[in-house]
């Protein structure tokens, strides 16, 4: 089984979202294979607590224009890291220290990496 073109629409959207507020090291992950509740993983850094803010409300804002609300957000509080939970797809946005110490990368290396559009583009492209 494959992620659903639905959960890959709104990986790009999110993604787009988070590119468009310097998120960085912006990678989405299949792991339908692996996970009965949902289809894909969007992972996204900031090197702020603000930051992480402003990805998760633009991350919501495009992806309710599409017609998505998320099903649970959790994390804000701190905004260290925050988890947005669409049911087919789940985002997460992290500072960046959180990102480096939990390499959620390294856990789902195993699943199939979800192209991203071209038009994502990261603060920082060598990570």
């Amino acid at each position: 089984m494959t992620a659903t073109d639905h959960a890959v629409e709104l990986i790009n959207a999110a993604a787009r979202a988070a590119s468009d507020k310097l998120a960085h090291h912006i990678i989405a992950f299949d792991v339908s294979e692996q996970l009965a509740i949902t289809d894909a993983f969007l992972l996204a850094s900031a090197s702020n607590d603000r930051q992480v803010k402003s990805i998760v409300d633009e991350i919501e804002d495009k992806l309710r224009e599409i017609g998505s609300k998320p099903i649970r957000r959790e994390g804000e509080r701190d905004g260290r890291w925050v988890l947005i939970d669409y049911g087919e797809i789940v985002v997460h946005v992290q500072h960046d220290e959180e990102r480096e110490f939990y390499s959620l990368e390294r856990l789902w290396r195993d699943c199939p990496a979800i192209p991203l559009p071209a038009d994502v583009t990261t603060a920082d492209q060598s990570r």
